[in-house]
């Protein structure tokens, strides 16, 4: 975890569906960092431990998901049917050039609203996340 010396706390949970999505969650927190944000990245797969990811939504304090997921990408999905708080869908280029990824966060049914962003961009992520925290601490606005 990743706490920033003025923030106390997680701001950000950064959720990748495996380790093949790392280099654009490293994107994603460059931006965080950048901007002071706290966050906390974890490895989670709503296929392979649904279990442990819906104990980690449940547990975290971080105000704002980023799920990260390629493929089916049912990821931020999954944490949007288990949250009320706000969840960005990045979709990875793993095949189809990522359009199978874009449409599967995109397509999220009704109720279960999902931010998408371009594929494998997780800076403009981290720039809608701190867009949605400057509405409680208006000190971000300035560094946008």
């Amino acid at each position: 975890m990743k706490t920033s010396p003025t923030k106390p706390g997680k701001s950000v949970a950064v959720v990748i569906g495996s380790e093949s999505d790392r280099p654009i969650a490293e994107k994603t927190v460059r931006v965080l960092d950048k901007l002071n944000i706290s966050y906390e990245i974890k490895v989670l797969s709503a296929h392979r431990n649904p279990k442990e990811l819906e104990e980690y939504i449940q547990s975290t304090d971080a105000l704002i998901f980023i799920a990260i997921a390629g493929l089916s990408a049912q990821l931020p999905g999954f944490i949007a049917s288990k949250t009320s708080r706000p969840v960005i869908g990045v979709p990875v280029d793993v095949k189809l050039e990522g359009l199978d990824a874009l449409l599967s966060i995109m397509q999220m049914p009704k109720g279960v609203p999902v931010a998408t962003v371009g594929i494998d961009n997780g800076e403009n992520a981290a720039l809608l996340a701190a867009r949605i925290l400057s509405l409680i601490d208006p000190q971000l606005k300035p560094t946008l």
